[in-house]
């Protein structure tokens, strides 16, 4: 009788501006339906999050705007770059995600893209877009927080 290991995530692509441009409340984990070549292409490394969104519509979710690149050995059978793709996830999840982007403000943004037992996932965020001051806000306390563990480092030298 053997015991299975858990499945180890191998992350493709990460959206590092998202948390930088959006305060983000919530996050969800979706699985994407791809095709084949797109398949191949991710496990290559070939994708980027930075412009992608997802949005609700007719009951289901959709990513659009992210870049998966062609794969290099396909042919005829490649897949365009920036397809909208479905999302799969739970109904309630479907409900709760359009309650939240309904109540207004929110959006839908890609953080990361990675590979967890085999199968391709998206880490979803309902997110609300930051205001220049809080961006800055954000800065400056990230800023002395370095100072400050930087100054503790010193100290206990």
């Amino acid at each position: 009788m053997s015991t299975k290991q858990p499945a180890a995530e191998k992350v493709v692509a990460t959206n590092r501006r998202a948390r930088h441009e959006y305060q983000v409340e919530d996050t969800y984990e979706a699985g994407l339906v791809l095709t084949g070549t797109e398949v191949k292409s991710l496990r290559d490394g070939g994708a980027s999050l930075i412009d992608g969104y997802a949005y609700l519509d007719g009951g289901e979710a959709y990513l659009d705007a992210v870049h998966i690149g062609e794969y290099r050995d396909g042919t005829w059978t490649n897949h365009a770059p920036r397809r909208t793709r479905k999302l799969l996830l739970h109904k309630r999840e479907l409900v709760k995600l359009s309650h939240a982007v309904a109540d207004g403000g929110y959006t839908l943004i890609p953080l990361r893209l990675y590979f967890s037992g085999g199968r391709a996932k998206v880490e979803l965020a309902v997110a609300k877009g930051k205001k220049a001051y809080d961006k800055r806000h954000t800065l400056r306390e990230q800023q002395d927080n370095r100072e400050a563990e930087r100054a503790i480092r010193e100290r206990n030298r």
